[in-house]
C-alpha cells in the first residue's frame, strides 16, 4: 500500500493542474496532505475523488464558496438545509432565470437584425427600434421588417 499520492499524480488523475490543486488546498476545499520525510505532499487517494467532485460541481454552475458548503455538508451529515438537493433546487432556479434573460437577449438581437438596425444613434431615435435604450430588455417589443434604423 502506498503512503500517498504526490502532487503531480493527484493533479494528473483528477485532470487539474498543480496550481489548481494547491489553490483548492489553500481555500480549504482539499485537506492539507501529510508530508513525506523529504517534505513532499502525500495526498490520500480520496483527494482525487474530491477534486473530481469540485470540478463537476463547478461545471454545474456552483461557485467555489458553494462547493465548499456542499463538501462541508457531505462531511457533517444531518443538516437539513445543507444537502445537495436543496442547493440543486436553488441553483436550478438561478439557471432558469439566466436562461430567461439570455432568451430575451437573443430575441431582442434577432428583432434588431430583422428590423435592419445598423446605426445605434439612428436606432436610439427610432420609435420602432427593438433595442432597449430605456427600461428592461424583457419588455422590448419584437419588431419585424425594416424600420430604417
Amino acid at each position: 500500500m502506498s503512503a500517498g499520492l504526490r502532487t503531480g499524480e493527484v493533479a494528473a488523475a483528477a485532470g487539474v493542474n498543480i496550481q489548481t490543486l494547491r489553490y483548492y488546498e489553500r481555500r480549504g476545499l482539499l485537506a492539507e496532505p501529510n508530508r513525506s520525510l523529504g517534505g513532499h505532499r502525500l495526498y490520500p487517494e480520496q483527494a482525487v475523488t474530491t477534486l473530481r467532485i469540485i470540478k463537476a460541481a463547478q461545471r454545474l454552475g456552483f461557485t467555489l464558496d458553494e462547493v465548499a458548503g456542499l463538501l462541508e455538508a457531505t462531511q457533517a451529515h444531518g443538516r437539513p438545509d445543507a444537502g445537495l438537493h436543496a442547493r440543486a433546487v436553488t441553483k436550478l432556479a438561478e439557471v432558469d432565470t439566466k436562461l430567461a434573460e439570455l432568451t430575451a437577449v437573443r430575441d431582442t438581437l434577432r428583432a434588431a437584425l430583422a428590423a435592419g438596425c445598423d446605426d445605434l444613434l439612428a436606432c436610439s431615435e427610432s420609435p420602432c427600434c427593438p433595442l432597449p435604450f430605456a427600461g428592461d430588455i424583457t419588455s422590448t417589443p419584437a419588431v419585424g421588417g425594416d424600420c430604417g434604423c
